[in-house]
């Protein structure tokens, strides 16, 4: 057992530092899935529907760091609609760090969703610098969120088959999946074996019951053992990092 905090203090940790941790394995020859949570301590993934009550800048550095490094923002169309998503924000200087990692300026969002409910006029197709892309199903209608500019892929009949979505974006060189939720989503993510890496922010608050766990859905066939890989801390806040057991 190792006594990670209380410590000796250290030299803050740098961006360098950050991204050396939080970094996408080299030479990906098939997606790659790190998924993007803060909870409260009692395990709340929002108060009041929100995740932002649960946020802290310490947080918010490394959820910004998981959009840095990533070819594609993977995101649930719940989580999209709630939370108001639109195309990421990144600044000049990031935008040219991004490119001398052999990256696109910006990254996509791509939003998974069984019934292609989405607002062609929201600011996912309104407020973006890139276009979306749109996973979902062959019964769902796809012509609007076409002439709105998205990419729609199909990746099922009557549901979005994860594994079929992974290969799509794969085939579009995009690599490197920072997934950001939902619930809904990461469950099916562990349900399918797809998660490669977890990065859990967990929050010095009590949310109670009511809300919503991180992963939520159908059930996984059996547990998947994962290793700590680092662990930070700020202002009582706790930033885990968990990567799949190689072989377990």
């Amino acid at each position: 057992m190792q006594l990670l905090w209380p410590t000796t203090p250290a030299d803050p940790v740098s961006d360098a530092d950050l991204e050396r941790l939080y970094g996408y394995p080299e030479d990906l020859t098939r997606p790659w899935v790190q998924v993007n949570f803060v909870s409260s301590a009692d395990g709340a993934v929002a108060v009041d529907e929100l995740s932002e009550g649960l946020s802290h800048p310490a947080d918010k550095r490394i959820f910004l760091l998981g959009r840095l490094l990533s070819d594609v923002i993977l995101v649930g169309a719940g989580t999209a609609r709630a939370e108001g998503y639109r195309g990421a924000r990144i600044s000049p200087e990031r935008a040219a760090r991004r490119v001398s990692l052999g990256l696109s300026e910006v990254p996509p969002i791509a939003v998974v969703t069984r019934s292609g409910e989405l607002d062609p006029a929201g600011p996912l197709f309104t407020d973006t610098k890139v276009p979306p892309i749109v996973i979902t199903t062959e019964k769902a209608p796809r012509a609007a969120l076409e002439r709105a500019g998205a990419d729609v892929l199909v990746g099922g009949t009557d549901d979005v088959d994860l594994h079929v979505a992974l290969k799509l974006l794969a085939g579009r060189g995009l690599y490197r999946v920072d997934c950001e939720g939902g619930p809904a989503l990461f469950g099916d993510l562990i349900a399918a074996d797809l998660v490669d890496q977890l990065c859990l922010t967990v929050a010095p608050l009590l949310a109670g019951a009511g809300e919503r766990r991180i992963a939520d859905g159908r059930p996984a066939p059996e547990p998947r053992r994962m290793d700590l890989a680092s662990l930070l801390f700020e202002d009582g806040f706790t930033m885990l990092r968990y990567r799949r057991r190689e072989g377990g």
